[in-house]
């Protein structure tokens, strides 16, 4: 690795056969026909300055070591997370300690352990903070987790600029010209307070920003008005709900709907909805909960918002398919496997990407391996072709 005239830190060995990739398949993060094999993260040691404390838009609180910087896999590293005042007590980290660092994946840095032989007599270990650094709010750590967080979520500035970045991002309402800097120019300006502010923002309040042209201005102003037409599910997803991600507010749009039967929904109702538990359904209902929130969706919902799945996104939708589960292998003819997923969810269906004794049917195509056919056979789920699954859902 070290004669190459580039950095690497490890190789990847794929599956050349197009064929044999599809039938492979994927998880739902990456392929299974492809596998990374890493080398021995570089480390070294260096000294632990201070500890300072970062507060992220959900108020999760994280420790981030300075560091005397050193060369460490090709850059110099200044400063690495600590995670939370467990992964602090269990390195037993003392101020001014000689600390091992190594890069996760060749990329973050992280701190692995102490160097014991090095640390002064008077080393002072490290009390956690227990207010917040940004806004002074009395920090809480709920049962089972292993963060503290700031519950000063309307006020903490932090907070408020982390969630309206959140808003803005390609996958939430992906408003074009705005970025996190400008959010946080905006912030101090006094120009948003929240996400909804950004409706109400004129090319007139934006020129006397520092560094803002008249084309900048109407750019972000346009940007703006063009959210206006982000379907539900994203709008969901930029609301920043603790636990929503992506995937979740999809699988809350398609069920719901509407966000006001969203919000009329209890936690008995949210879980029964698939791959809903108990930890998302308490934090969507908390969410709606808040009298602060629900005034946000009140102005979103008079700035034009979409807050309801389309008629073109609810057209062909069913509960045909509700309660089963289905595998998708092989070539198909009259649909892409991709296009069988989706009318599979679209009838209220759920795709899994392997057969297992919750599997309800394995819609079969040409080239099935044998593998996953003999498990089918071996626990008894019943395999049908393209045709049969279409019949399924027509009938």
């Amino acid at each position: 690795r070290h004669t190459l005239p580039y950095e690497t830190d490890g190789v990847v060995v794929k599956v050349d056969s197009i064929a044999q990739q599809e039938e492979l398949g994927y998880t739902s993060k990456s392929p299974r026909w492809a596998m990374a094999y890493k080398f021995k993260a570089e480390q070294v040691d260096t000294l632990l300055e201070s500890i300072s404390y970062q507060v992220g838009r959900t108020g999760a609180i994280t420790p981030v070591a300075n560091l005397q910087p050193v060369l460490l896999a090709g850059t110099i590293v200044k400063r690495a997370s600590l995670h939370n005042a467990d992964q602090i007590e269990k390195l037993d980290i003392h101020i001014g300690d000689s600390v091992y660092v190594e890069k996760g994946g060749e990329i973050i840095p992280k701190i692995v352990g102490v160097n014991l032989e090095k640390r002064e007599a008077n080393a002072q270990k490290v009390q956690y903070i227990t207010h917040c650094p940004e806004c002074g709010t009395a920090l809480v750590r709920n049962e089972g987790e292993a963060q503290h967080y700031c519950p000063n979520s309307n006020s903490c500035p932090p907070q408020i600029t982390g969630k309206i970045q959140h808003f803005i991002s390609r996958k939430a309402m992906d408003i074009e010209g705005l970025g996190e800097e400008t959010v946080e120019l905006l912030f101090k300006a006094g120009i948003i307070h929240t996400y909804a502010d950004l409706y109400e923002v004129t090319v007139a309040k934006l020129l006397p920003l520092e560094r803002m042209a008249q084309k900048s201005a109407e750019n972000i102003v346009k940007g703006i008005e063009k959210s206006k037409e982000i379907p539900f599910e994203r709008v969901l997803f930029a609301l920043g709900i603790r636990y929503v991600g992506e995937t979740v507010a999809k699988k809350l749009a398609r069920h719901y709907k509407t966000i006001e039967a969203l919000e009329a929904a209890t936690i008995e109702q949210l879980i029964e909805v698939d791959e809903i538990g108990n930890q998302i359904a308490s934090s969507v209902v908390s969410f709606f909960a808040d009298a602060y929130n629900r005034a946000l969706i009140e102005r979103l919902k008079g700035y034009g918002l979409q807050f309801a799945l389309s008629e073109q996104a609810t057209e062909g939708q069913t509960d045909k398919l509700k309660g089963l589960t289905f595998v998708v292998s092989g070539v198909f003819h009259l649909h892409s496997r991709d296009e069988l997923k989706i009318l599979i969810e679209q009838h209220g269906g759920k795709v899994s990407s392997s057969i297992s004794s919750k599997t309800s049917y394995v819609i079969v195509g040409d080239n099935m391996g044998p593998s996953k056919k003999e498990k089918a056979e071996s626990l008894g789920v019943k395999m049908i072709s393209e045709e049969e699954f279409e019949a399924l859902i027509i009938s």
